[in-house]
């Protein structure tokens, strides 16, 4: 399918369906190429579309990639979510959290390149959709901690703030794709040794 400058404006659903194009050849043309070695003139080339024609969806190249790791942090959060929804306490919760977390990079890494490499790029740039992602992540680890305390489980006395926080920097090697790679044999071991000393130092 050929897109020429000259092609008549989209609205509506057709648009969200060239959005989705879009994105869909970006992915594996990043895939192919590298991210960072790609240019919107040659991803345009590729699928047939004028470089023009691309902007009027997408201002940057940085916006497509935005699009294919935003996608891809909301299923890891899903993965997250569901793999914590049934734990019996807030102490489960966490184990849980870490591991979950430490499977889905490790999982990116090795089954899924394209989407890893980008999602590095992404994390060293502070895309907003790792910025978001991280957001998102503070707040679920401040609620699980919120629920150890109310049920007795954690300490109360540091602040909640410094807790999670704290929490949140254990994790990142192991969770941040620009530290993870070289990180990932002790990934397994790491969601296990260091979700036990976070809980012991979390006891009452």
């Amino acid at each position: 399918m050929t897109k020429t400058m000259n092609a008549p404006s989209i609205r509506g659903p057709l648009d969200h369906s060239v959005r989705e194009q879009i994105v869909e050849a970006a992915f594996e043309h990043f895939g192919h190429y590298g991210y960072e070695k790609t240019t919107v003139a040659e991803l345009a080339k590729s699928i047939g579309f004028s470089k023009s024609y691309i902007y009027k969806f997408f201002d940057s190249k940085q916006a497509i990639g935005e699009v294919i790791c935003a996608n891809r942090l909301e299923l890891i959060m899903s993965a997250v979510l569901s793999a914590i929804e049934d734990a019996p306490s807030a102490s489960e919760k966490l184990r849980r959290l870490f591991k979950a977390l430490t499977e889905a990079g490790s999982e990116l890494f090795f089954h899924d390149r394209k989407l890893y490499d980008i999602a590095a790029v992404a994390a060293r740039e502070q895309w907003p959709s790792t910025e978001r992602y991280a957001e998102s992540l503070m707040k679920l680890i401040e609620s699980i901690i919120i629920e150890g305390r109310q049920a007795g489980e954690f300490e109360r006395k540091t602040p909640l703030d410094e807790v999670t926080q704290a929490i949140h920097m254990v994790m990142c090697p192991f969770i941040n794709p620009v530290q993870l790679q070289y990180n990932l044999e002790m990934a397994p071991t790491a969601a296990v040794l260091l979700s036990s000393l976070i809980l012991r130092s979390l006891a009452p």
